[in-house]
């Protein structure tokens, strides 16, 4: 039997697709079955409506507060029962009662090698700090931003004359190969019942 995956979008959803893509396999051991974005407008949407993925939209700027909108958030994802909830780029900040609920099932992938550089301008900050590699991790999500238990990373070599952008695009790539091969080793390891 297949787990059931959500990933949870906030813009274009490459990750999302990477994901996606690779759920398409025969061997592969999840399916989506629901695109959730915070955003009306998110480029990842049409991806889901292209591919007749199931999804739905929660618009974070229609709450008063994070809780009220992890509220709805949770009960979005009810329906589709996932087993794994997979954030790709999603820029929301969850509240500790969503992810207690969820505790086990969420996932996400930072753009560092993990514990170095939580949250934002992850790339500006391996510059500056004049690092000769960064990366990404694939870590399970606790109430701390970005300091749940590491699932996999994968390391990008920084190389003279790199731009953020530069470094951005080859880090994106390296996603797009670690975040399917860690749900694969995630999935296997807590096969539904």
């Amino acid at each position: 039997m297949s787990a059931r995956v959500a990933i949870l979008i906030s813009g274009r959803g490459s990750n999302m697709s990477a994901l996606c893509e690779a759920m398409k396999a025969d061997d592969f051991p999840a399916k989506p079955v629901l695109i959730l974005s915070n955003r009306p407008g998110a480029g990842g949407l049409e991806y889901a409506k292209a591919e007749g993925l199931p999804f739905a939209v929660v618009d974070h700027t229609g709450f008063e507060s994070r809780a009220a909108f992890d509220a709805a958030l949770h009960h979005a994802l009810m329906p589709a029962q996932p087993d794994i909830i997979c954030l790709a780029g999603f820029m929301r900040l969850l509240t500790p009662g969503f992810v207690e609920k969820w505790t086990g099932k969420l996932v996400n992938i930072h753009p560092s090698l993990l514990p170095k550089y939580p949250g934002l301008n992850t790339y500006q900050r391996a510059l500056h700090a004049g690092d000769t590699e960064t990366g990404c991790t694939v870590h399970h999500v606790v109430p701390e931003m970005d300091a749940g238990e590491i699932i996999g990373q994968a390391r990008v070599p920084i190389r003279q004359g790199d731009t953020a952008e530069m470094l951005e695009t080859r880090v994106r790539e390296a996603e797009h190969a670690l975040y399917p091969a860690c749900l694969r080793k995630l999935v296997g390891q807590s096969s539904p019942d």
